[in-house]
């Protein structure tokens, strides 16, 4: 139970909506992360540079995801560099932690599904960015961005000439120091990110390609947020006297927690900033391409990645009232305590070392009418003894709250230390060979076809030793896995024209998975049944110089999903249980998306998503009880989702907006509780000063909405809304008002 999930819309192949939370899942959340919507065009090209593709409702750290209707992770959209997804899995490896967007990309674009599906042989969008490699003139090119909280972000690159034989370097660092919105009691910074890149490239004669060798190092610490809020009906939220929705920390104020070592049996401290949740990479890649003579261009990227990962988490489970009766004491002073009591999960995993090495290698050429491409692609992946020590602790609840005492704890303040605690230790390897095909068949249809076929391996240890309270493996604790299993992936779409500007699409895509070695990080062995997740949408578009119009439905299912919940016994608010559920998802959306340039300079973006994703076969045990949420709508997604995004161009400035709207959200398993409509907003212009200088101000959440969104943790149980009108609970928010500044310089 260390990731999270996501809220699901449902959307076409081709363009989709998005708006992720995170909840409380196999993982929980690390923070929220509420995502903005997508629009991808239908011009066959191997990459997508749509707008707003890094603008994240959140947070400052990580892009945008693109959701595609099913539940996806605290990992987020996947990201790719140069070809190879920067992280080969997310835990406890965030993206984030070694991938920036930063003036030391190139370029940087989005993925469509069936590309993804086809090369990568993974379901969903990615984002596909590039390195800034050597250049044959010099350039230097920088941003510094800050905000009305006391963001600060610098960002440069520099590349030039070496010498006259077509050698050339990059060099670039970024820094980032951002404080959020809200004032942790141990720590100025919520993010502080560094990375810094070097590298060379070398320009083959006669226009034949290139090969770049590049070095990439990365130190990266995040801390996570939520809120506390008085739930009401309508699902509305009322902020609290004393707590402010996105301007107050609800984590511990000494950002303290104590563990267990699950292996070695030692107590010890860890903390929530610094050292002891810093991730580390060294990062090396080596990629480029050759034109051969026969005309076949031969693309090919390399990488070794090596890293230590260091994680501090504190998840909120419950809130319950305590009298002066129940003993509470506040730790560090030994006052008394009555009032408010926040229950919460602490986790932490200790240094733990990464290895990935992966390469691609592709052949690509025009044949006739045909652009065909022909790769191979192979991922490493070894993790060391990853382990996730768990404790529990209470805490009052108010801004920076102080950790307590209680009947149930020891001197520290911590209990059930290690109970859910996690371990796998091994590697995996992915192996595959790929096909794609874009064949303009006549002057008024096309096909784009594509297969993945892949050996997935999985060797390592686990252990099926219930981790009870106080847990510490023994020497015979531990037992192996080996797994070897063959996935198929790949897409067929086909585009229409019954007119020039009319016509009709249709896409069918298709995936498969398995377990991963993460899977087995828990006492039981995970059901490695295939993971199928076939894809159909048709729908209709029509272009003229003045008006882009998609409408499309869309059909997406997944089966044998593997969600971990850290469960709260609505009876007894102290209980908890993690449960492990196996369970199917299938959603029907309809989408309608269009940009209208009705005059010059002018342009209007506006989409509309409806969509009804559902749970099937979600049934498990907790607490002595059966809990059957078939058919129940997916947590956290909203049926309706609506995108306005007007921009003008005149002169030198460019004025902008974006107003996403959500409809009602459920905000628990059992959709008892919810979340009220809302509407996101964001807002900005920019300014040319010259070629070399552009200015930008944005602001988010303009409207400066304060309310809560995602999930509500600790609430999967929960049936009857009515008792909890009034209570306080916990969950995840979009961020406050907030003004953001940047200078760019390009020379």
């Amino acid at each position: 139970m260390k990731k999270s999930i996501v809220k699901i819309s449902a959307l076409g192949i081709i363009l989709f909506c998005s708006n992720l939370a995170f909840g409380q899942t196999d993982k929980l959340a690390v923070q929220d992360s509420v995502k903005l919507q997508e629009k991808l065009k239908i011009a066959n090209v191997k990459e997508d540079n749509n707008r707003n593709v890094m603008l994240n409702a959140a947070n400052n750290t990580s892009p945008r995801d693109v959701n595609i209707g099913l539940p996806s992770t605290v990992g987020g959209i996947t990201i790719l560099e140069n070809d190879l997804p920067v992280v080969y899995f997310f835990w406890p490896e965030l993206p984030n932690k070694t991938w920036r967007q930063s003036v030391g990309l190139e370029k940087t674009g989005l993925l469509k599904m069936d590309q993804l599906a086809n090369t990568m042989g993974d379901l969903g969008f990615a984002v596909n960015s590039y390195a800034q490699t050597g250049t044959k003139d010099f350039k230097l090119k920088g941003k510094f961005t800050t905000s009305t909280f006391g963001w600060l972000q610098g960002d440069v690159n520099a590349s030039g000439p070496i010498s006259k034989n077509g050698w050339t370097y990059t060099v670039g660092a970024f820094a980032n120091y951002d404080p959020s919105t809200f004032k942790l009691g141990f720590a100025r910074n919520v993010d502080e990110t560094k990375i810094f890149r070097a590298g060379v490239t070398k320009y083959f004669n006669d226009d034949k390609g290139k090969i770049s060798i590049l070095y990439k190092y990365s130190d990266s610490y995040n801390v996570g947020n939520y809120a506390v809020f008085q739930y009401g009906e309508n699902g509305k939220v009322t902020e609290l006297d004393n707590f402010k929705i996105g301007r107050d920390s609800y984590v511990v104020n000494d950002g303290q927690i104590r563990m267990k070592d699950i292996l070695s049996g030692q107590n010890y401290w860890a903390s929530m900033s610094g050292n002891d949740n810093r991730s580390k990479a060294h990062n090396i890649d080596i990629f480029g391409n050759y034109l051969l003579n026969n005309g076949w261009n031969f693309k090919f990227s390399t990488r070794a990645h090596f890293s230590t990962v260091k994680m501090s988490t504190i998840i909120p489970l419950s809130i319950f009232q305590a009298d002066q009766s129940a003993g509470y004491t506040i730790a560090s002073t030994g006052q008394a305590y009555s009032g408010a009591v926040g229950t919460q999960l602490a986790m932490h995993t200790p240094e733990t070392p990464i290895t990935n090495i992966a390469g691609r290698f592709s052949l690509n050429k025009q044949l006739g009418n045909h652009n065909v491409t022909v790769g191979i692609l192979e991922q490493f992946y070894n993790v060391n003894k990853y382990t996730s020590n768990r404790s529990f602790f209470f805490q009052t609840v108010e801004a920076q709250p102080q950790r307590l005492i209680g009947p149930t704890t020891d001197a520290s303040g911590f209990y059930n230390y290690n109970a859910g605690g996690e371990y796998h230790s091994g590697t995996e390897n992915k192996l595959s060979v790929y096909a794609t095909d874009e064949w303009k068949v006549s002057d008024n249809f096309n096909l784009s076809y594509g297969l993945h076929l892949r050996n997935h391996l999985v060797d390592g240890e686990f252990s099926m030793t219930p981790r009870t309270p106080g847990f510490v493996f023994g020497p015979n604790d531990f037992q192996s896995i080996k797994e070897s299993w063959f996935q198929i992936g790949g897409s067929l779409n086909a585009t229409y024209n019954i007119s020039k500007n009319f016509g009709v699409i249709a896409n069918l895509l298709y995936t498969e998975e398995n377990r991963r070695l993460e899977s087995y990080s828990q006492a039981f062995d995970p059901n490695t049944k295939k993971i199928k997740s076939p894809l159909g949408a048709l729908g209709v578009f029509w272009n003229t110089d003045y008006l882009q119009l998609i409408s499309q439905a869309t059909y997406l299912k997944k089966n044998n999903n593997l969600n971990r919940y850290n469960l709260v016994n609505p009876a007894n608010t102290t209980q908890a249980q993690n449960v492990t559920v196996y369970y199917d998802i299938q959603t029907i959306g309809w989408t309608t998306d269009f940009v209208l340039k009705p005059f010059k300079g002018f342009n209007l973006h506006y989409l509309i998503t409806l969509q009804n994703p559902v749970y099937k076969k979600f049934n498990f045990n907790a607490f002595g009880t059966d809990y059957d949420y078939n058919d129940n709508n997916v947590l956290g997604v909203a049926k309706v989702l609506m995108e306005i995004d007007p921009s003008y161009t005149v002169d030198k400035w460019r004025f902008w907006a974006s107003f996403r709207y959500f409809s009602k959200q459920y905000a628990n398993l059992t959709n008892a509780l919810y979340f009220a409509p809302r509407w996101e907003t964001f807002g900005g212009v920019n300014y040319t000063v010259n070629k070399n200088i552009n200015l930008g101000a944005t602001v988010i959440n303009f409207l400066n909405q304060r309310g809560a969104s995602g999930t509500i943790n600790g609430a999967e149980l929960i049936t009857d809304a009515s008792p909890y009108y009034g209570k306080l609970l916990t969950g995840t928010y979009i961020m406050p008002l907030t003004g953001q500044f940047s200078v760019s310089f390009n020379f």
